[in-house]
Formats: C-alpha cells, sequence, structure tokens
C-alpha cells in the first residue's frame, strides 16, 4: 500500500470543496472526491492533475450507509491510509415552516446531519486504528443561529455541530482532530451572486470583500489541519470583515 498521504472530500462541489481539493493537492496530498454525481468531478480531477497534483473521484451518497462504507473501504485498500477526512455537504433551502414538508425535513437532515455521522463513523474507525488524523466539518450561520425561513437547514446543521461536538470530545485522546468550520457569510458563487441579486443588491458595486472566497475557506482548512496537538481549534467561524455578526 502507498504511504502517500491521502485526503477524503466529502461534498466535493464545485466551489468550497474544489478549492479544498485543490489546496490539499498543492500541498503534496493525493486528493479523493466523493459526490453523488461522481462523473461531475471529471474537470476537477482533470484541473487538480493537470497542475501536477493527483485525484480521484468517487461516486458516493453521502446519506446512504453502504456507499459510505464502500467509499471508505475501497479508498483504505487502493490509494492509501486516510489522513484527514472533510464533510463539505450542503443541504441549504429556504422554506417558510407552514410549507416545509416532512419530505424536505427529512432530507435536509439527511444532507446536514445524517450524512455527517456517516462520514464521521467511518473516519473514526479508520484512523483510530494508527491513533491519528483529521476529522473537519463544513457548518454555516445555521449551525448556530436558526433564522426564518431555515427551520430545516438549521436543525440539520444544529445536529452536525453537536455530533462534532461530542466526536471532538471522544477523539481528542485519541489524536484524531476534530473541527467544526462555521462559516458565516455569502460564498462568492453563481448561486449566492444570483440571490443577492434577487434581493436588489448591485452585484456590479458591491465592495470588495463582501462574499467570501472559496480559496480563503480551503486556507483555513490547511491550517487546521497542521496545528499542533498541544493548540487544537474545535470551532472556527469564518467571515469577510464586512460582515456583520
Amino acid at each position: 500500500m502507498s504511504e502517500q498521504r491521502v485526503a477524503l472530500i466529502v461534498g466535493a462541489g464545485d466551489y468550497i470543496g474544489a478549492a479544498i481539493a485543490k489546496r490539499f493537492a498543492k500541498g503534496g496530498f493525493t486528493v479523493c472526491l466523493g459526490r453523488r454525481k461522481g462523473e461531475k468531478l471529471e474537470p476537477l480531477v482533470k484541473e487538480i492533475e493537470s497542475a501536477g497534483g493527483k485525484a480521484k473521484g468517487y461516486t458516493m451518497d453521502a446519506r446512504d450507509e453502504d456507499s459510505v462504507i464502500s467509499v471508505f473501504a475501497e479508498i483504505e485498500q487502493s490509494v492509501g491510509p486516510l489522513e484527514i477526512v472533510i464533510f463539505n455537504v450542503g443541504g441549504n433551502v429556504m422554506f417558510p415552516v407552514k410549507e416545509t414538508t416532512s419530505r424536505v425535513f427529512r432530507k435536509v437532515w439527511e444532507m446536514s446531519c445524517f450524512a455527517g455521522f456517516l462520514t464521521g463513523r467511518e473516519a473514526a474507525s479508520t484512523m483510530a486504528k494508527r491513533g491519528r488524523g483529521s476529522i473537519f466539518f463544513t457548518g454555516a450561520t445555521a449551525s448556530v443561529k436558526g433564522s426564518s425561513g431555515f427551520s430545516a437547514f438549521a436543525a440539520g446543521k444544529h445536529g452536525l455541530r453537536a455530533l462534532a461536538q461530542s466526536m471532538a470530545r471522544e477523539l481528542g485522546p485519541e489524536n484524531i482532530h476534530v473541527a467544526h468550520l462555521v462559516i458565516d457569510a455569502g460564498v462568492d458563487t453563481a448561486f449566492v451572486r444570483d440571490i443577492y441579486a434577487k434581493r436588489g443588491v448591485d452585484m456590479e458595486n458591491l465592495p470588495p470583500n463582501s462574499l467570501m472566497n472559496p480559496d480563503s475557506v480551503a486556507e483555513a482548512y490547511w491550517m487546521l489541519h497542521h496545528q499542533t496537538p498541544d493548540a487544537w481549534t474545535f470551532e472556527l467561524d469564518l467571515r469577510p470583515h464586512r460582515e456583520k455578526w
């Protein structure tokens, strides 16, 4: 088995997940990318490889136990021992509570919380054998504050934060660093820019640093992974200097 450094990003989307993958690949990791529709990972894998990095894409439904177990086993057997696992699945939807169906609530909870449990459990199981590793969870403003229209998302993200807290207390003594990152701002994506525009924000004259650059978020993950065990961070909240909080 190769002794190369291996990272897994679960929920390797087009923005934060992709930025994290590129940052760790640049740092010498073989990055494994999990996404429900694995074929959408091909451009990112090619981009990383063209820059001299190593990347592998996997079709992975983080809400499905068998899918999660299978991907972890395949990586451990065919790529190398996982050093860091990052759970970056979203689930951000806005529905007034009176219009939130049980199906919507359950689906958002599965994406935001249950999938984090499955990912965290498998990561902990594999890392405990070696007595080292990092497990990081991507949170949001909704992790610490419920807002109008976000009952489902806030419930899921609150649950993910509680999961991360419990895991950090349990696994820290085993030399496994568990951290939760609160992304307390809009990230500079086409999706967020469209939302802002629909709210009447003049995007052409938006002041600099009003939105968060995915590359800046990725640097925070890189920094956390390289902390020494005598000064580990559990929770890190990130926001542009212009953000109200």
